[in-house]
């Protein structure tokens, strides 16, 4: 093999050796794609959303009620019937303070029954998400749902004011989140093909053998100016 190598010669010997490259490519995708199918747990993923609030309804009516009775003063909720931006950021912040209260409570870890959990709260609201990731899609499904009930317990344990409400209950995920067959084949395949054709590049290169009349007129830098052929091999 001449040791000055061209883009040419590369794609001269990619060609030479393309079954093999094949070969090998489609072999590494459908490893990887047996390996992800047989020894890769699935992995499924649910949630189940919670609200709370610095105020509830009750306090709501009681302070309408206490201002009536005072000065007959209207800027209440109850009153003026809307909720304003104070009421929004101040439930917002109780939203964080209760996801670091949930997320070390013994109550609610002890529910996680080996799944991940996960708690969020949606940026500039007092909505909380519960995550769950697990290998079984039920119990995923079972541990959010539980974990939503249990945070009101463990919410009015610590405050004595505000309320805690379920929105979106969690339900049981009918196809995994993990792992991706079809981008791990994939993976594997373009893996194999240029693992492929660089052995077939580095094979070529410490192959010293002559192949061609250019081989022997690189390598002596003389020219050729006839070949007698091999009869009993059928070749040069």
């Amino acid at each position: 093999m001449p040791k000055n190598i061209t883009i040419q010669k590369i794609l001269g010997i990619l060609l030479h050796r393309i079954r093999f490259i094949l070969l090998v490519a489609v072999a590494a995708g459908l490893l990887t794609f047996l390996y992800t199918n047989f020894f890769i747990t699935p992995q499924y993923a649910t949630s189940a959303m919670i609200f709370v609030q610095n105020y509830s309804k009750a306090d709501a009516e009681s302070d309408a009620a206490n201002a009536a009775k005072s000065d007959g003063n209207s800027s209440n909720n109850a009153i003026a019937k809307k909720i304003f931006s104070s009421d929004i950021s101040g439930s917002s912040n109780l939203a964080k303070i209760s996801v670091t209260l949930f997320q070390n409570s013994d109550k609610i870890t002890a529910l996680y029954n080996g799944c991940k959990v996960s708690f969020s709260v949606e940026e500039g609201t007092f909505y909380i998400t519960i995550s769950v990731t697990g290998s079984d899609p039920e119990k995923c499904a079972n541990v959010a749902n539980q974990i939503a009930d249990m945070c009101n317990e463990v919410f009015h344990d610590n405050f004595a004011w505000g309320q805690l409400g379920v929105i979106r209950t969690a339900k049981a995920p009918g196809a995994p989140i993990s792992p991706n067959k079809m981008q791990n084949t994939l993976i594997g395949f373009a893996v194999g093909l240029i693992a492929a054709c660089v052995i077939a590049i580095l094979l070529e290169l410490i192959d010293t053998t002559i192949k061609s009349d250019e081989d022997l007129a690189e390598l002596y830098k003389i020219p050729v100016f006839a070949e007698i052929p091999d009869f009993e091999n059928g070749s040069r």
